[in-house]
C-alpha cells in the first residue's frame, strides 16, 4: 500500500493580462497650436479581491506639452488621472487560503493618441496590466519510507600515507630526464 503525504506551499491559481484604453481631456488658457509631448510618469496601483473579479485603483501624471500663438510659445500643463479597473479572474478549483494579490505593469501607461479642440487637448492612454492571484495549495506525493542505505566511512591512517610518502623514489624525475 502506497503512503501519501500532503505539502502545502504558495502557488499561483489564476494569471491573466489586460491592456486597458483610457480617453482623457485636459482645458489649457492659451489655444495650443501644437502638441509636442506628452509623458505619463508616477503609475502607482495595486489590487483588490472581490470575488471572482480584482479591482485595481491606480494613479498617474501625464505632463503635456504644447505650443501656442502660432507656434511662438510653449506651455507645459499637468493632470494627474486616477482610474478603477475591473478584471475578471477565473475562480479557482479550490477555496484558498491566505491568498495574496500581484498586480505587475506589463507595458507602462504611454500616450497613443492625442488632438487639440479649441482649448481643450483630448488624449488617449494605453497600459497593460498582468494579475496573479496566489494561495496556500496542498500538494499530494506518495512518500517511500524505506531508508536510504548508509554508506561506510572510511578514516585513512595517517601513518600509512606517510609511509607511502616515504616510499616515493626521489631520483624518479631525474630517471626521466635522462
Amino acid at each position: 500500500m502506497a503512503n501519501y503525504r500532503e505539502i502545502v506551499t504558495k502557488a499561483v491559481i489564476a494569471k491573466g493580462k489586460k491592456t486597458f484604453t483610457t480617453d482623457n481631456s485636459i482645458t489649457v488658457e492659451n489655444n495650443p497650436s501644437t502638441v509636442l509631448g506628452c509623458w505619463v510618469i508616477n503609475h502607482n496601483f495595486n489590487g483588490v479581491r472581490n470575488n471572482d473579479k480584482i479591482n485595481i485603483n491606480g494613479s498617474y501624471d501625464v505632463n503635456i506639452w504644447y505650443s501656442y500663438d502660432n507656434d511662438t510659445k510653449t506651455g507645459v500643463v499637468k493632470q494627474t488621472n486616477n482610474y478603477n479597473e475591473v478584471v475578471n479572474m477565473r475562480e479557482p478549483d479550490e477555496d484558498l487560503t491566505n491568498e495574496e494579490i500581484i498586480v505587475r505593469s506589463l507595458k507602462q501607461p504611454s500616450c497613443t493618441d492625442v488632438s487639440i479642440e479649441g482649448n481643450t487637448i483630448n488624449y488617449n492612454i494605453e497600459k497593460e496590466l498582468g494579475i496573479e492571484l496566489v494561495g496556500d495549495i496542498k500538494v499530494k506525493i506518495e512518500a517511500n519510507m524505506e531508508e536510504d542505505p548508509w554508506h561506510e566511512i572510511v578514516e585513512e591512517n595517517k601513518e600509512e600515507v606517510i609511509d607511502k610518502i616515504d616510499e616515493v623514489d626521489e631520483e624518479f624525475i631525474e630517471d626521466s630526464i635522462e
